[in-house]
C-alpha cells in the first residue's frame, strides 16, 4: 500500500471536519488544517496520539529483530512466548494438582505466589523442573523460597527465583536488604525479578512503569557487580515483569520502548549483545473487575494479544474471576487456551514483530522510551531508585497520575465495562475461596473499578433495593435515550430507576421539548409530592431541579449524593 498524498490528506481532512461540524465539535469557520488537533488525544504519559499517522512520522530505524536496539525483540526467528500460569493457592495439594493440570494442557512454565517455602516440595512433586520453568514470588520469604527451590532435584535449567527487595519495598513500605541478592550468586537459575507491575498497579503511567523498571534493574545490576559479577553476568540473572492491558498499542509500544531503553543499559556496561531484555507481560490486575467478570476475558484477551505482538517472552493471562478470589479449574483452562489460541489458531506468534513498520506504533515507541528516558534519569538524579521511593518522589509523581486518572473513571470517560457502563443488576457471580491478602503498606493501590464497585456493595447490602423514581415525558419515542443513559448511571451504583416508585428522589427524562414546555411544572408537582431531590437526565436550567444527569458528569459524585439522599449506608 502506497503512502498516502497531499490530495489524500486534504481529502481526509474535509470529511473529518464534515462529521465533527454535524457533532457540533466544529464550526463552519473551523479551517481543514484543524481538524487533527480536534481528533487528538493524549495519554497518561503526556503523549500526544494524532488521529492519523503518514510517513511523515516515522520514528527513528529500530533495527532487526534480534540486534540492537532489540526494538524489535531479542530473537532472529519467530517463536511461541512462554505460556506462564500463576498458583497462588497456598494448598499445596491444590496447586500440585492445579500446577500438573496446567502443564498436561499448554501451559509451559509455572509462576508460584502462594505456596510456603516449605511447602514447594509438595507443590512440585511430579514436575520435571529441567523441563518447566519455575518462576518464585514469595515477597519476604524470597530468600528462604529460593533455597527451598534449589535444594529439589532438577532446578537447575531456568526460570527465576524471583528476587526483588526494591519491588518489595514499594508495595509494603519496608525498607529492602539489596543483600539477599548477593547471598545466591553460585544460583544455577537467575536470581532476580524486576516487578514494575506494583507502579502499574498503583495507578502510575507506562512512562513511568519503564523508567522505574530500569532504574530498579540498575540498581540490581550495580548490587551483583559489587558482589563480585561481570557487568555480562550480572545482566543475565535478571527478567522485568509488566502488566499488559486492554490498550493494546500502548501495550506494544511499551514492550518494544522497556528494550530499547534496557539495550542502552547494556550499552553503557559495555556488553550491548547481552541488551535483549527477558520481558514477562501479565495481564493488568488494576482493569480487572469483580463485578460482571465475565468480561474480564475480554480485556485479558486483548492484553495477551498486545503482550504478544509486543514481544513478551513470558505472558501470564489472569483468570476472569481473579478479583473474585483463588480460581477454579475452568477459569485458569480459559485463562490457558485464550494463549493457545492466539498461538496456534491466530498464529500471532508466527510473525516477528507483527507490528513493526506501523508508523503509529513505531511513532508511540519512540514517543514512550524518551518519555520514560526522563523518568528513569530523574531518579538516578534523585540517588537511585531505593532513595526514590524513601523520599516520597515516587508516590508524588504516580498520584499524580493516580488523580487524573480517577478523575477520568469518576466521569466515565474512561468507562468500565459492566461496572460504570451497562451494569446488570441481576448478575450472579461466581463464588470462589478467598485468595491470599497481597502485600501492602507501600505504594497505594487501585483497582479502575473499585469506587463503582463499592457503591454497588452498599446498595447490594441494604433492606430494600434503592430506587429513584422516573418520570418519563413524552412519547416513548421521544424519551427513551435519557430514560437508557439514566437507568444506565443509576445501575453503576446500585439504584434503580422505576416509574412505581415513591422513592424521595426523581430522575425527568424526555426530550430538549418537552423539558422546555415541562420541566419546571413536573418539578414542582413532584416536590409537593414530597420528592426532595430531582435529576433531570440532560443540560439546562430549570426551576425546581437540583441536579443534571449528562455525558461526561461526575457519576461518582451523583451516585454518591443519591445513596445519602436515599439513607443507603456508606
Amino acid at each position: 500500500m502506497s503512502a498516502p498524498t497531499q490530495d489524500d490528506l486534504r481529502d481526509w481532512q474535509r470529511l473529518a471536519l464534515g462529521v465533527l461540524r454535524k457533532s457540533g465539535l466544529a464550526g463552519e469557520d473551523t479551517p481543514p488544517e484543524a481538524v487533527a488537533d480536534l481528533l487528538a488525544t493524549e495519554t497518561y504519559d503526556g503523549l500526544r496520539i494524532a488521529p492519523l499517522y503518514t510517513a511523515a512520522d516515522r520514528a527513528p530505524d529500530a533495527g532487526a529483530p534480534g540486534h540492537l536496539p532489540f526494538v524489535r525483540g531479542g530473537s532472529t526467528a519467530p517463536r511461541p512466548w512462554d505460556v506462564r500460569q500463576r498458583h497462588a493457592d497456598p494448598d499445596p495439594k491444590a496447586t500440585r494438582a492445579a500446577v500438573l493440570a496446567d502443564l498436561e494442557n499448554g501451559a509451559t512454565s509455572l509462576w508460584l505466589t502462594g505456596v510456603a517455602p516449605a511447602d514447594l516440595a509438595e507443590a512440585l512433586d511430579g514436575v520435571l523442573l529441567d523441563l518447566a520453568p519455575v518462576v518464585l514470588d514469595h515477597g519476604p520469604l524470597g530468600l528462604e523460597a529460593a533455597r527451598a527451590f534449589l535444594a529439589l532435584p532438577g532446578a537447575d535449567k531456568s526460570g527465576n527465583l524471583g528476587l526483588d527487595p526494591l519491588g518489595l519495598e514499594a508495595r509494603t513500605g519496608v525498607e529492602s536488604e539489596m543483600s539477599v541478592l548477593s547471598a545466591l550468586l553460585d544460583s544455577p537459575v537467575p536470581i532476580a525479578t524486576v516487578d514494575a507491575t506494583v507502579y502499574h498497579d498503583a495507578g502510575g503511567n507506562d512512562a513511568q512503569e519503564i523508567g522505574y523498571a530500569t532504574a530498579t534493574g540498575l540498581a540490581y545490576l550495580r548490587e551483583l557487580v559489587a558482589a563480585g559479577l561481570s557487568a555480562g553476568m550480572a545482566l543475565k540473572q535478571l527478567e522485568f515483569r509488566f502488566a499488559a492491558t486492554a490498550d493494546q498499542f500502548a501495550t506494544i509500544a511499551k514492550l518494544r520502548a522497556a528494550r530499547r531503553i534496557w539495550a542502552r543499559v547494556a550499552q553503557v556496561c559495555d556488553v550491548p549483545h547481552l541488551g535483549a531484555q527477558r520481558q514477562h507481560a501479565v495481564t493488568s490486575d488494576a482493569m480487572m473487575t469483580a463485578r460482571d467478570p465475565w468480561t474480564n476475558l475480554l480485556r485479558t484477551t486483548v492484553a495477551c494479544f498486545a503482550a504478544g505482538t509486543g514481544g513478551a517472552g513470558a505472558v501470564t493471562v489472569q483468570p476472569f474471576d481473579a478479583r473474585l478470589g483463588l480460581p477454579d479449574g475452568f477459569s485458569r483452562r480459559i485463562a490457558r487456551n485464550t494463549q493457545s489460541l492466539l498461538i496456534e489458531e491466530s498464529g500471532v506468534a508466527r510473525v516477528l514483530d507483527p507490528a513493526g513498520g506501523s508508523w503509529y506504533v513505531e511513532s508511540l515507541t519512540d514517543a514512550l522510551a524518551h518519555a520514560a528516558w526522563d523518568v528513569f534519569t530523574e531518579v538516578e538524579r534523585a540517588g537511585e531508585m531505593a532513595a526514590a521511593l524513601r523520599s516520597g518522589l515516587v508516590e508524588e509523581r504516580i498520584g499524580t497520575v493516580r488523580q487524573r486518572r480517577e478523575a477520568d473513571l469518576a466521569h466515565r470517560r474512561q468507562p468500565i465495562t459492566g461496572v460504570s457502563e451497562f451494569p446488570d443488576l441481576a448478575e450472579r457471580r461466581p463464588v470462589r475461596p478467598p485468595a491470599p491478602v497481597r502485600p501492602s503498606g507501600g505504594l497505594q493501590q487501585m483497582w479502575y473499578s473499585q469506587s463503582f464497585e463499592h457503591l454497588r456493595d452498599v446498595a447490594e447490602a441494604a433492606s430494600e433495593p434503592p430506587t429513584v423514581r422516573l418520570v418519563a415525558l413524552g412519547s416513548t419515542a421521544s424519551n427513551s435515550a435519557r430514560v437508557s443513559f439514566a437507568a444506565n448511571l443509576f445501575a453503576a451504583g446500585g439504584v434503580r430507576l422505576s416509574e412505581d416508585s415513591t422513592s424521595p428522589v426523581a430522575c425527568i427524562c424526555g426530550s430538549d421539548r418537552s423539558y422546555g414546555e415541562q420541566a419546571a411544572e413536573t418539578a414542582a408537582r413532584l416536590k409537593s409530592e414530597g420528592v426532595t431531590t430531582v435529576w433531570l437526565a440532560g443540560q439546562g436550567s430549570y426551576e425546581g431541579v437540583d441536579a443534571y444527569l449528562f455525558t461526561g458528569c461526575d457519576a461518582l459524585d451523583v451516585l454518591r449524593r443519591t445513596h445519602e439522599d436515599l439513607g443507603v449506608a456508606p
